[in-house]
C-alpha cells in the first residue's frame, strides 16, 4: 500500500491543482468567435496538416508575425557577427601592440588604429584553416537564409490564416491563451475541412500532429531504449543529452532522408513487416555509422563554433553575475522524461517552473558543514582583499594603473561571489520529505523507493541527474561535438534492431491523423501498468507498459488540460477512479 499511496500522490496533486492553477482553462459558456469564411477559401484539404498546425501554434507562443520575422533575420546577423568577430580577432589586431610588448612603446599610450592591421594586411593573415572555416561557415550562411526567406513565407501564409480564418487580429493574439486559438481552430475544421479525412478534429487530434515524432522520443526515453544513460568511472551515474546529440537523434529517427518515415505523419511500409526487421535493422544501423562519421569529420569546426558563441553568449554574463554557474536547470534528459504524452510546450514549461522553487531548495539543503566552513573563510579572505582595493581605487584612482590591480579585483570578486553560492540562507529549513513531496506534486516522476529516503545522497545524486548545474550544461555543449560521434557509432548503432522492433509494434494508424505512437493514444488498457490501472484491467505485459504511470498520468494532465475532450471508456472510468480515490 506504501507504492501504490506514492503513486497516487501525484495523480491526487492534478484535483488540487484543477481549481487553483492559472495555466488551466476554466471551462465557461464563454461567447467565443463566430468564423465566417468564404467557401472557395484556400484553407480547405491542407496537404501537411502536422507542419501547418504547429506553425499556428509556434505563432502564439513566439508573440506574432512581427516578432518571429525580427528574431530570425536578427539570428542571422548575429550569426554573421560571431564569425567576423572572431576572424578579425584572429588576423587583423596587432597583440604585440596592443599589450605593449614592443620596446619602443613603453610611454606610448596605444591607441586602437595603431592596433589593428590594414585590410590588406588583414587578408594576408588568412591561412588554410581561416579559409576553410569562412567557407562552411558561408554556406551554412547561406542554407539559414534560404530557410529564413521560406519561413518568413509561411509565417505571412499563417498571419493570413490567423486574420482571416480565425478572425485574431495581430492586437489581440498577445492576450489570448492556446486554448482559446485551439477552440477556435476546431471551429474552422467543422466549416473548411483542413483535414478531409475527418468532419471534425478533436483536441487530441492537434495534439498528435504536433507532437507526433515528440511523443516518440518520450516513449524511448521512458522505455530506456535511446543510450542517454551512461555509467562514467568517478561520477556515477550520467545522462548526456546535449542539443547536438538531440538534433541528430531526431535526424536519423524522424525527419532526414533516410529515416524510418515516409513523410511527417506514416511510417514506411516497411518497418511494419516483422520478417524484414533484421535486414532494416542492418541498414539503420549503416546510417547511424555514417552519420557518426560525419559529425566526427565536422566536429572541428563544430567545437570552434561552440566555444565562439558560448563565450560571445555567456563570458560577460559570467563577470556580471559569477553565481549563475551555480545555478541549476532542468536537464535536457529531465525535459523527456518528466514529460507527459501529448504535453504541449508552454504546459510543460509552466509545471517545471511552478516546481523549480521546491527543486532548487532541496538541492541546496545537501550542502556539506565542512564545505560550508571552507566557502565562508576563503569568501572573508577574498573579500577582505577585494574591500581595501575597492577603496583604494576609490581614494586614488591611479591605483587601477598598477600592474595586475584591475585583474585582482575581478578574480576577487569572482571567489566572493561563487563563495556565497556554496553558503546556504541561515533561514532555511532541513525538511528533504516535505520538499520531496512539494517537486512530486510538479514534477509528478520520482521513483518510489524515493519516499522516505529523500535525506541521502543516494537520492540526491540521482535527482540531480534531471536538475543539473548550468555549468554542466555548458560543458555538456561545449563538449557535445567530440561526444556525440561516439554515442552514435558505439551506443545508438547497437540499439537499431530494438528501434526497428519499437517502431513496428508502437506504431498505429489513426483517421485523420495518421502514424502515431500508441503510447500516446494514453489507452490504460493496452499500455497501463498494473499497480497504476487500478479498478480498471489492463492487457499490457512488461514490453507494453509504460513505465513510472506515464500512461495513466499523462491522461490525467490532457483530460484537465482539455476538459472537453472526452476519454474512451477504458481512460473514463480509470479518471473516474482517481477522482473517487
Amino acid at each position: 500500500m506504501a507504492e501504490y499511496e506514492t503513486q497516487y500522490q501525484s495523480l491526487a496533486s492534478y484535483d488540487e491543482e484543477e481549481e487553483t492553477d492559472d495555466n488551466e482553462i476554466p471551462v465557461h459558456d464563454t461567447n467565443f468567435m463566430i468564423h465566417v469564411v468564404p467557401e472557395s477559401s484556400r484553407w480547405n484539404h491542407i496537404e501537411n496538416l502536422d507542419d501547418f498546425f504547429a506553425r499556428i501554434y509556434n505563432f502564439h507562443q513566439r508573440g506574432g508575425y512581427v516578432c518571429m520575422v525580427v528574431e530570425d533575420i536578427l539570428q542571422l546577423i548575429q550569426f554573421v557577427f560571431v564569425v567576423w568577430f572572431s576572424t578579425f580577432l584572429a588576423s587583423c589586431v596587432r597583440y604585440d601592440i596592443l599589450f605593449a610588448n614592443q620596446p619602443n612603446m613603453t610611454n606610448h599610450k596605444v591607441t586602437i588604429p595603431e592596433a589593428i592591421r590594414p585590410f590588406d594586411q588583414c587578408l594576408g593573415q588568412f591561412d588554410f584553416g581561416i579559409v576553410l572555416s569562412l567557407l562552411v561557415a558561408l554556406v551554412f550562411w547561406i542554407f539559414r537564409l534560404i530557410k529564413v526567406i521560406y519561413n518568413i513565407i509561411k509565417y505571412t501564409e499563417i498571419r493570413s490564416f490567423y486574420i482571416h480564418a480565425l478572425n485574431i487580429s495581430a492586437a489581440e493574439l498577445p492576450n489570448m491563451t492556446w486554448h482559446e486559438v485551439q477552440r477556435c481552430l476546431l471551429e474552422v475544421q467543422k466549416e473548411q475541412q483542413m483535414c478531409i479525412h475527418k468532419q471534425e478534429l478533436t483536441e487530441l487530434d492537434l495534439y498528435h500532429r504536433i507532437l507526433r515524432f515528440k511523443n516518440y522520443m518520450i516513449a524511448m526515453v521512458n522505455k530506456s531504449l535511446l543510450p542517454v544513460k551512461f555509467k562514467v568511472p568517478l561520477v556515477g551515474d550520467y545522462a548526456f543529452l546535449s542539443t547536438g546529440l538531440k538534433y541528430n537523434l531526431e535526424l536519423i529517427l524522424f525527419w532526414g532522408p533516410w529515416s524510418p518515415f515516409e513523410n511527417n505523419w506514416k511510417l514506411k511500409e516497411d518497418f511494419r513487416q516483422a520478417h524484414r526487421r533484421k535486414d532494416l535493422a542492418e541498414m539503420l544501423s549503416k546510417r547511424i555509422l555514417w552519420i557518426g562519421i560525419a559529425n566526427l569529420v565536422l566536429s572541428p569546426l563544430i567545437f570552434l563554433w561552440q566555444i565562439l558563441y558560448s563565450f560571445f553568449r555567456y563570458a560577460e554574463l559570467i563577470k556580471r553575475q559569477p553565481g549563475i554557474l551555480g545555478a541549476r536547470r532542468w536537464s535536457n534528459y529531465s525535459r523527456l522524461y518528466l514529460r507527459h504524452f501529448n504535453e504541449l510546450d508552454h504546459e510543460y514549461n509552466a509545471r517545471l517552473n511552478r516546481g523549480y522553487p521546491a527543486a532548487n531548495m532541496y538541492m541546496n539543503i545537501f550542502t556539506s558543514r565542512i564545505t560550508i566552513i571552507m566557502a565562508k573563510n576563503v569568501a572573508f579572505f577574498a573579500g577582505s582583499i577585494l574591500a581595501v582595493l575597492v577603496v583604494l581605487s576609490v581614494y586614488d584612482e591611479d591605483v587601477l594603473s598598477v600592474e595586475h590591480v584591475l585583474t585582482t579585483i575581478s578574480l576577487a570578486g569572482l571567489v566572493v561571489t561563487a563563495c556565497r553560492v556554496l553558503i546556504p540562507d541561515e533561514h532555511m529549513v532541513y525538511c528533504p520529505e516535505v520538499l520531496m513531496r512539494n517537486i512530486l506534486s510538479h514534477i509528478h516522476y520520482i521513483p518510489d523507493y524515493w519516499k522516505g529516503n529523500a535525506h541521502t545522497y543516494k537520492v540526491r545524486d540521482e535527482f540531480a541527474i534531471l536538475f543539473q548545474y548550468k555549468l554542466s550544461y555548458l560543458l555538456e555543449e561545449l563538449l557535445s561535438p567530440l561526444v556525440t560521434p561516439f554515442i552514435l557509432c558505439l551506443c545508438l548503432r547497437h540499439k537499431a534492431l530494438e528501434i526497428v522492433d519499437f517502431f513496428r509494434n508502437f506504431t498505429v494508424t489513426v483517421v485523420g491523423v495518421g502514424d502515431v505512437c500508441s503510447f500516446a493514444q494514453m489507452d490504460v488498457r493496452k499500455h497501463g501498468h498494473p499497480e497504476w490501472a487500478h479498478k480498471v484491467d489492463t492487457e499490457a505485459n512488461q514490453y507494453n507498459q509504460a513505465e513510472d504511470g506515464k500512461t495513466e498520468l499523462s491522461l490525467m494532465h490532457f483530460h484537465l488540460t482539455n476538459p472537453e475532450w472526452k476519454p474512451p471508456n477504458t481512460g473514463g472510468t480509470f479518471i473516474q477512479t482517481v477522482r473517487e480515490e
